[in-house]
């Protein structure tokens, strides 16, 4: 292990780090990123508060990692280079191993994929001296990889500045279970012996937990103070440990984490927050499985529940009652082994998605999930859908579901598709029903009318010809993904639903010349690949004007200039 100096990348010899001791360390562990790490390393060198120390903490990198560390350490006298002996697997061995040589009085964590914004240092630092804080802790922007869209993490937590004596003066802030988020005084995680659990995933979740529960005093800032890298569509080897949900080690992981958590807090006399931590850990946590359940096999879905359910029976019920219904129904479905239909249910999760069917219990007049009443207590309560009026509540929001049953390529860039709808409360009359399936790949809609015939009570099919070249694209063209949906009108109303694609297809991609735009483009339909699956299509700009004139006129794109190109595109049409 290395001590506090920065190494020469020529030599390998230690040279001399500042003797003014730093306000602050940032600990920035890395493991096979060579390519990233100097983004990161530079995001935390070039803060507005300049006295820091930058530690490299290598988990036994074998790329080009050491190598990049050291030429970053020999620029910069506060950077500071530190390898491990050995690969350890995870975040926890090479932020403890740092805090070890850390010589300032705060400490931040930084991932080598992730980058600090400028005013992070300053404004947490300014937090810690104005009071006496155990931590503070900020905004984290998400952004994507694949696009720069930009979220804010949990943004209703750090809304507004506000310093807590405590974690029960808010429960919610559980959710927030991010350690580079904050930054912590050493004297506060020395005074407990708090570090990063060795030897286990999810190491953050149990560290900030029995952080927010040690802390006397913590305030929250809403200022950014880290920028969160997110790639949605990384490959399943390459995705980072959170992202890796279709192994079930990481299944068994997370509820083994959440178990040490639990026990921490009854031995910390912390029980009281055990309804909240579950809520979080079932909304947030359990969640994020539910999306991909649609995509499991049999066997898959058996080992799953086989890990969750003894988990999920020690769960506060208060806990549960804190969600939506479509989220306990998924959750009841799984706890009675019901495969099939958690894949089905699990489908509608954040969309209003109806189940295939419904049955009522002539008994009770209740309204029950499935095709069947449930058979045991518990899982009438979950299944029961009878508060949801399915046969009375407005026709914009009834719950129908629209699946398409058959994909198959048609002429030129076209598709025929069979669609059938479910209308387990029976809102639609008998009989023929006009349907229109809606694309907005820019301004102007392309509206496809179809029919859908009767099959028996509840149930509808139809087939519609989607031409992809038909679709009106702005005048320098579009590059985006757009999901169709499907509209019905019942008694001067109007319903929006979206169209769930079958869960594996190979990709159907077409040329499609754009004779009044810039540039033709390639035009890729897909399945979505994650909850709850809907059909997606994607346009791309090819060819040499894509290139060249397509950035150009984005660039050169205000309200007027659009204005002037709908003008000219409709007189071109």
């Amino acid at each position: 292990m290395r001590t506090a100096t920065s190494t020469s990348p020529a030599t390998g010899t230690p040279a001399p780090v500042p003797s003014r001791t730093p306000d602050v360390t940032v600990t920035v562990i890395v493991y096979n990123d060579a390519g990233r790490l100097p983004r990161a390393v530079a995001s935390a060198l070039r803060q507005s508060h300049a006295n820091i120390e930058v530690v490299i903490s290598d988990d036994h990198s074998t790329d080009a990692t050491e190598e990049v560390a050291r030429e970053l350490a020999a620029h910069d006298p506060r950077v500071v280079y530190l390898r491990l002996p050995e690969n350890s697997g995870g975040c926890s061995a090479p932020r403890n191993r740092a805090l070890e040589i850390a010589r300032a009085p705060y400490l931040m964590f930084l991932d080598s994929d992730d980058e600090l914004p400028e005013r992070a240092v300053e404004v947490l630092l300014a937090a810690h001296r104005e009071r006496d804080l155990d931590f503070a802790m900020g905004a984290v922007h998400r952004i994507r990889e694949d696009g720069g869209r930009r979220t804010t993490w949990m943004p209703h937590l750090v809304a507004e500045r506000r310093t807590l004596d405590g974690i029960e003066a808010d429960p919610r802030l559980l959710f927030e279970h991010l350690s580079t988020s904050k930054m912590y005084a050493r004297a506060f995680l020395d005074r407990h012996g708090l570090r990063f659990p060795e030897g286990i995933h999810y190491e953050d979740q149990l560290f900030s937990a029995q952080a927010y529960c040690l802390a006397k005093t913590f305030t929250v800032v809403p200022e950014p103070v880290y920028r969160w890298y997110i790639a949605p569509y990384a490959t399943a080897d390459s995705a980072s440990i959170s992202n890796q949900r279709h192994k079930l080690t990481n299944v068994r992981d997370r509820v083994h984490v959440q178990r040490l958590i639990d026990a921490f807090l009854a031995e910390s006399g912390h029980e009281a927050l055990r309804e909240d931590k579950d809520f979080k850990f079932l909304k947030h946590d359990f969640r994020m499985y539910a999306g991909d359940l649609p995509y499991r096999d049999d066997t898959w879905l058996a080992s799953f529940a086989d890990l969750m359910n003894p988990y999920l029976d020690t769960l506060a019920e208060g806990a549960y009652a804190r969600l939506p219904r479509a989220e306990r129904v998924v959750l009841r479905l799984l706890r009675d082994r019901r495969l099939s239909d958690v894949r089905t249910a699990a489908r509608g999760l954040g969309h209003d998605v109806a189940p295939r069917r419904v049955t009522p219990d002539e008994q009770s007049g209740r309204v029950y999930w499935g095709e069947e009443v449930p058979a045991s207590p518990e899982s009438r309560h979950e299944l029961d859908l009878t508060d949801l009026d399915l046969d009375t509540r407005p026709f914009f929001t009834a719950l129908l579901r629209h699946e398409i049953t058959e994909i198959t390529r048609g002429p030129g860039a076209s598709v025929d598709l069979t669609v059938r709808t479910y209308d387990p409360a029976l809102r639609l009359p008998v009989g023929p029903q006009r349907a229109v399936l809606h694309l907005s790949p820019g301004p102007r809609r392309l509206t496809v009318p179809f029919r859908l015939s009767p099959v028996r009570p509840g149930l509808f099919e139809g087939r519609v010809r989607l031409d992809l070249a038909a679709a009106r694209l702005p005048l320098h063209g579009f590059a985006g993904t757009r999901h169709p949906v499907l509209r019905l009108r019942h008694r001067g109303r109007t319903h929006t639903g979206i169209l769930l694609a079958p869960l594996a297809f190979p990709p159907l991609t077409a040329r499609v010349p754009y004779r009044t735009g810039l540039t033709p483009h390639r035009v890729t339909l897909r399945p979505e690949g994650h909850n709850p699956g809907r059909l997606q299509i994607t346009w791309q700009p090819v060819g040499t004007t894509a290139k060249i004139l397509g950035p150009a006129a984005r660039r050169l794109s205000t309200p007027r200039t659009r204005r002037a190109a709908r003008l000219l595109s409709n007189i071109l049409r």
